[in-house]
């Protein structure tokens, strides 16, 4: 199954400094929280088009990640992923995401004798883990400073 999406790559350093700079004069109109009318200028004609708020939300995020130098992926909420496609996303083996599956760890439907996951429930399930790894990351740091294995208190 194929998810309509967009996925721009990490942007240039040239892009990535456009982005900034567009970022920067249009962050003081994001943040009203309105719809907002630009003008598009070409060499022909000049037009105004009106952004949604949620549009312009969003475009403020686009444009801080390109400035940072980071890629952007917009998938729309309600898509599905197939099992090759999440197992890809959360960077495991096919078969493994087919394990969480079939125990319930992560929610799915069949379509036939095919799998579809949630992209949400795809990140739920990498937002939990990433917790996980950080308190077990946590533990082996306090107790290597209760052991003071070269690891210093803050």
């Amino acid at each position: 199954m194929t998810i309509p999406a967009h996925r721009q790559l990490p942007p240039s350093a040239q892009d990535a400094a456009i982005a900034r700079v567009s970022g920067q004069l249009l962050s003081r109109y994001a943040r009203q929280k309105r719809p907002l009318t630009l003008r598009v200028h070409d060499t022909e004609h000049e037009r105004p088009i009106e952004l949604p708020a949620g549009a312009v939300e969003l475009l403020m995020d686009i444009l801080e990640a390109m400035a940072a130098g980071r890629g952007v992926t917009i998938i729309p909420e309600n898509a599905e992923f197939s099992t090759v496609e999440a197992a890809r996303a959360l960077n495991i083996s096919r078969t493994y995401l087919i394990k969480l599956l079939d125990e319930g760890v992560i929610p799915h439907r069949k379509v036939g004798k095919h799998r579809r996951i949630r992209i949400e429930d795809v990140m739920a399930y990498r937002a939990r883990d990433d917790r996980e790894r950080e308190a077990i990351l946590d533990q082996l740091v306090s107790e290597a400073q209760e052991q003071e294995m070269g690891y210093q208190r803050p």
